[in-house]
């Protein structure tokens, strides 16, 4: 669930940068032919942003070598997962 939150909140973040442009143009963001010809572009912008993210993920995760040892019970204490 906070994967779903961080990567909504990075797709929206060309829209609160267009939004603060309007702003500081002294234009009514709240309008929507102040956003009707950008809409297409913070979209793009927005998904490039995630899928960026999702390939520094990937590139720069800490990669787990050996076997998973799953959770377990040893002399009545569950032992956590872990790799060995």
């Amino acid at each position: 669930m906070a994967r779903f939150i961080d990567d909504a909140l990075l797709f929206l973040l060309p829209f609160v940068a267009f939004c603060l442009y309007l702003l500081a143009r002294r234009r009514n963001p709240l309008l929507w032919s102040s956003w009707n010809k950008e809409v297409s572009w913070l979209v793009i912008a927005g998904l490039a942003c995630v899928i960026a993210s999702l390939l520094a993920t990937f590139a720069l995760s800490e990669r787990q070598r050996g076997a998973f040892v799953p959770a377990h019970m040893e002399n009545g204490r569950l032992v956590p997962g872990q790799f060995r």
